[in-house]
Parts: C-alpha cells; structure tokens; sequence
C-alpha cells in the first residue's frame, strides 16, 4: 500500500505509524494538512466543514472515506470567567463571544449547542481570532460570508486576553488555554457539569460529534478504487490494537480503569465508529448545521459526499 498520509498525532493512528499495521505510510503532524495544496501527500486528515463545502461547490478533488479521525463533544468548549453570571447557553444570547475560527467544524458544532437553546448566529456579537500569543494571527472566517456581527478580533488581539479583560463575554476553543485547568485560574466552563450535558445531548442525538476525517486526493482512488475499503480496514484494526494499548499500558489519568469502564457503559465499546452505516444521522445534522449557519445553501447527497459507501469488513469492538 505504497500512499503517504499525512495526519496528526492521534493514538488511534499510532499502530499504523508504527507499523503494527501493515497498511499507508503514516507521517504524524502538528497540524491538519491541507489535501487541496500538498502534492507530497496522497491524502490524510481533513476538516469536515471545509469537505462538505467543497463538495457543495463542485470541487471534486479531494475525496473522503467515512473514518472520522477525530470526535469530540463541544459543551467543554465554551469558557467564561470564572465569577461569570452565565451558566446555560441561553444565557449567551445578545454576548460578545469569540471563537478561534468561523467555518472550523467544531466550531460549528459548538454553535450548534447554543443554537438548540436559542441562540442563533444573529443573536450575538462574534469575534474570530487567536485563542493566546502562541498561536497565529491570520484570516479565521476563510473568506466565507457573514453577517455585520462577525469580525477579526483588532489587531489580532487574543481572545483570552480579551476574555480576561471583560471585552468578551465566553470564547469558544478547541483546546484550552494554559492553567485552565489550574486551582486559581481566571476561567471556567460556561456549564457547570460540562459531562452531564453531553451525555443529555448523546441522549437526545445519538452520536458524538465529527470533526475531521480520512480522504485521498480523487485520482488516487480513481486509479485505484480497492483503497478505499482497504484503508477502512487498515484504519479500523489501528483503532481496535491501539483501544487494546490503552487499556493496559497507556493510563493518561490514576482514574483511567473507572473513565474507561464509563465511557464503555455510556458509549459502547467503540466511540470512534467508522463507516457510513453509524454515522447517517451525524453527517445529516452537521449538514443542516452548516446550513442553518449560512455556511451551506443546502445538503450535499450522502452518495456524492462519500462515493465510497462502505464499512468496515469486521467490526472487533
């Protein structure tokens, strides 16, 4: 399987990297390559968001498989200050939030958790910047439309600094800043019991939310169409050896046996599924998202968004 793949450094991955999985050449990155521009690889992780917006608009040279390297719930992903008199995500409607990139696909799905109470992308004040110093200043909307309550932070100003300042109200972030976690940091989650509320929203949806996923550059696969349910394969036996790793030699917390036991009663023994048969009502709610968000006129069909309507052969979890 002679391909380069360029992804980031995802535990799942790893026994591909390795090669305990016989399958791609799997180089690990710090940041998501980007498929449309990089001719040294033959594909590897991309956004979501700006797959289906590309698809939405014809452009066909990237072509993604339904393994959605990364997932993640999105309630976690709103902070305030810590004395903050805001609790819900209703009570964000008419703030100042910012958030570290207008068409990213998480946050779209973050938008979408204060949208379910309300609050929708007219009902607040945004601004689009870098999260702290150690990150880049440049253009965070893509070029996409919005409305006149969406704007870059002046002068590249960081949104915890802002936040801290009270120029802002909440940020929404991928990744936390430095000491969030800390018994004396400035800020804290805007809900209180962030686990609680997203397994209300598993509850009521039915998935975790998908934010990046595998694709090949189309003429890869047009030359080569059995990639596609070989790299399913491949990508699914990485995730199974690596969940096998982790439950025995990769403890990433003391409390690591109970959060394991957890997860599998709340989420089943795979809370990565791959394949387009687990993931039909996701990708359709991302979709009404972006449309909802005026990211998307409307749906793609499932069909032309993944070609490739395959599974996984064997399913260990």
């Amino acid at each position: 399987m002679k391909l380069e793949l360029g992804v980031r450094h995802w535990d799942h991955v790893i026994p591909l990297a390795l090669g305990d999985v016989p399958g791609p050449a799997v180089t690990r990155l710090e940041t998501t390559p980007d498929l449309w521009t990089s001719p040294e690889y033959d594909g590897g992780e991309t956004s979501f968001s700006r797959y289906v917006r590309a698809r939405a608009a014809g452009d066909d040279r990237v072509v993604a498989l339904p393994v959605f390297l990364m997932r993640g719930f999105r309630h976690r992903c709103i902070i305030v200050r810590r004395n903050a008199d805001l609790e819900t995500a209703a009570d964000l409607k008419g703030a100042r939030i910012g958030l570290t990139g207008w068409p990213d696909s998480g946050n779209t799905w973050t938008r979408a958790v204060i949208a379910e109470a309300g609050v929708g992308i007219r009902d607040a004040d945004w601004q689009v910047g870098p999260l702290t110093a150690a990150h880049p200043v440049v253009d965070r909307i893509g070029g996409v439309a919005v409305g006149d309550n969406v704007r870059h932070t002046t002068d590249g100003a960081r949104l915890v600094e802002l936040l801290q300042d009270k120029a802002l109200d909440a940020v929404m972030t991928p990744f936390m800043p430095p000491g969030f976690h800390d018994a004396d940091s400035p800020f804290r989650t805007l809900f209180r019991d962030t686990r609680a509320e997203e397994r209300a929203y598993f509850a009521r949806h039915g998935f975790i939310p998908g934010i990046h996923l595998l694709a090949l550059r189309r003429e890869v696969l047009a030359a080569r169409p059995e990639l596609a349910q070989q790299l399913i394969d491949r990508f699914e036996q990485a995730k199974q050896l690596s969940f096998q790793r982790r439950n025995k030699l990769m403890d990433v917390t003391p409390w690591h046996n109970e959060e394991v036991g957890v997860t599998t009663r709340v989420f089943g023994g795979d809370w990565l599924p791959y394949g387009v048969s687990p993931d039909r009502r996701m990708v359709a709610a991302f979709q009404e998202q972006l449309v909802a968000q005026e990211l998307l006129e409307h749906p793609v069909p499932e069909g032309d968004l993944f070609p490739y309507q395959i599974d996984p052969l064997e399913r260990t979890a």
